[in-house]
């Protein structure tokens, strides 16, 4: 293979790398810009594993082909912080979820550093990963919604029901004293 033949594989290579970015990475609407300096293999093995779980995705990238990629998408945004060792901890379904692992995973490992975070294509300073990873998780969130939609339901049956156990206690009582009063009769 020739010179130029190498430089086209390679090229080809970072175009398709910067592809897959594009019809992944870019259009997340939830993402988390993770420097990842200083941390071992087996923790940032155990690191995408716990992303895993949480029904999200981590990526190692390379920051020039990153800024290609995500130009004009919400990502964007955060190109400025596309500097150092990159990774990029992205959602399409519960950041809440994603923003507790990453939330957990720092406070065990101090190496972990977020950059920068993206909430519903919005730019998010680093620091309000804690007020995220406070909030309930979109399961708790509808339970509670749930709840507090049978509550008043609950309440009306206990309510409409309480008529009946009354004449029924009312009518027990009666048919009590009546018996009794029989009795001291007889």
């Amino acid at each position: 293979m020739n010179a130029a033949g190498t430089v086209n594989a390679t090229r080809n290579a970072k175009n398709e790398e910067v592809a897959a970015m594009e019809s992944t990475v870019a259009k997340a609407a939830h993402a988390f810009l993770i420097d990842y300096k200083g941390l071992t293999v087996p923790a940032v093995t155990d690191l995408r594993r716990q992303i895993k779980s949480a029904n999200s995705e981590y990526v190692v990238v390379k920051n020039t082909l990153a800024l290609r990629a995500i130009e004009g998408k919400p990502l964007g945004s955060l190109k400025e912080h596309f500097t150092g060792m990159t990774g990029i901890a992205y959602s399409t379904k519960d950041v809440v979820a994603l923003a507790k692992v990453l939330h957990t995973f720092g406070k065990t490992n101090p190496n972990l550093k977020v950059k920068a975070a993206l909430l519903d294509g919005k730019p998010v300073a680093a620091k309000e990963l804690e007020t995220l990873a406070n909030l309930p998780s979109r399961l708790e969130l509808v339970s509670r919604l749930l709840g507090l939609m049978q509550s008043p339901m609950r309440r009306l049956v206990t309510v409409l029901s309480a008529p009946h156990r009354n004449i029924a206690a009312t009518l027990a009582a009666i048919s009590l004293q009546k018996s009794k009063s029989t009795e001291h009769a007889a």
